[in-house]
């Protein structure tokens, strides 16, 4: 998810950029982590999406694998 924040004040600008260079984070790291620990949700592990619900729905496609067989393709005269 994504988020578009405006109006920040200078205080919290100046603080949350002091905390991710004092933590070596980045200030959007340092950002997250200020937010979650503002809303009680600090050391609780991030989700991640590891897309194995893809694995295994790839289905053949001729017009794909031809179109890959042509950029395997080596021309010899142009190789001599």
């Amino acid at each position: 998810m994504q988020y578009t924040i405006r109006g920040v004040p200078p205080a919290v600008d100046k603080a949350l950029r002091r905390r991710a260079k004092a933590s070596g984070k980045s200030l959007n790291e340092a950002t997250l982590e200020a937010l979650a620990e503002g809303v009680g949700l600090a050391g609780q592990p991030r989700k991640r999406r590891d897309m194995s619900d893809l694995v295994g729905t790839w289905k053949p496609d001729k017009e794909l694998l031809d179109a890959l067989a042509d950029q395997d393709r080596i021309d010899e005269e142009m190789w001599r």
